[in-house]
């Protein structure tokens, strides 16, 4: 299948890793932009942007897909679906519709008791 993938921190690179092994086509990957981060506050790629860049895979860091042009752009790729995993952008509806076949969210909690921004963390308090 002609994919997108979108995701973000470490936890999304294994997703990343499996769809590219099971023989994807990953039309694209979209992650959040690189961050100021450590001491000098120096911009630091996420590591689903490394790790696709590692790959040889086309890359999108756009600080929102609310912007027509992006949202063009995400449409353009022609995907059969979207794989989104912690991706940490609102997926607007134009953006949820562009795939054919729509998207795919894998989440890190059991939806949808413990979602936010610690999903893992607060499953694990509530035992």
């Amino acid at each position: 299948m002609r994919l997108i993938f979108m995701g973000t921190p470490a936890f999304a690179v294994p997703a990343l890793d499996a769809l590219v092994a099971a023989g994807h086509e990953i039309a694209c990957v979209y992650t959040q932009p690189p961050r100021p981060a450590g001491r000098g506050q120096k911009l630091r790629p996420s590591p689903v942007q490394a790790r696709a860049e590692a790959l040889g895979l086309c890359l999108r860091c756009p600080v929102s897909l609310r912007d027509p042009e992006a949202l063009a752009a995400l449409a353009a790729l022609g995907a059969d679906a979207a794989v989104v995993v912690a991706y940490g952008l609102i997926l607007p509806p134009a953006a949820l519709a562009a795939p054919k076949r729509g998207c795919l969210n894998i989440h890190a909690s059991l939806l949808p008791r413990w979602r936010g921004a610690a999903p893992i963390q607060r499953a694990i308090m509530a035992g």
